[in-house]
């Protein structure tokens, strides 16, 4: 059976999270996700208010799935790899034990999807260099600074990395993952 590991943390995006876990169920696949402590998260929803120049965040809905901590995550046993984004990732990249989780999916050629600030965390470790991706507008200067290249579209795949702007991007985020995965199996 097919295993995805999503990593989160508390103020992940909660459309960027619950989306990803059920479809991902959905499709039959067995799925784990991992934040600094095994817990239940608080998730935000980031949405555009009239006058207000930049997103708004309000609470979201409790996540109350996490399985494991990053430091019990073995990715071995993992097929693919999601990030979603919010403000989780902006402080997720600093836990130690991430990061050899995270690489370990681009040495061996796994399906990562990230989406909206997700990138954060592959530029945190060094992994954006030479990828055509996107992701949420402001990361453009991070992807660009980091070695990538960034285009705004609605999902940008580049080998085994999935990429997307933001939430309303999920479907299509959801569909080319998927494909990967299943082009693995």
């Amino acid at each position: 059976m097919t295993k995805v590991l999503i990593i989160a943390g508390d103020a992940v995006e909660a459309l960027e999270l619950f989306y990803p876990y059920f479809r991902l169920k959905e499709e039959g696949f067995e799925v784990d996700v991992a934040a600094p402590s095994k817990k239940t998260l608080y998730t935000v929803v980031h949405d555009f208010e009239p006058g207000v120049e930049t997103y708004t965040e309000k609470p979201g809905y409790r996540f109350g799935w996490v399985t494991k901590s990053f430091k019990e995550v073995n990715p071995e046993e993992y097929d693919g790899l999601v990030i979603p984004g919010g403000r989780a990732p902006e402080y997720i990249r600093t836990y130690p034990e991430l990061e050899g989780v995270v690489k370990h999916f681009f040495e061996e050629g796994k399906p990562v999807a990230a989406i909206c600030h997700g990138p954060l965390v592959l530029a945190a470790y060094n992994l954006v260099k030479g990828r055509k991706m996107t992701a949420y507008m402001v990361l453009k200067s991070d992807i660009e600074n980091s070695g990538g290249t960034y285009v705004d579209e609605e999902v940008v795949v580049d080998g085994n990395l999935v990429t997307s702007r933001a939430w309303p991007d999920n479907p299509a985020w959801m569909r080319e993952f998927i494909r990967l995965l299943k082009d693995r199996d």
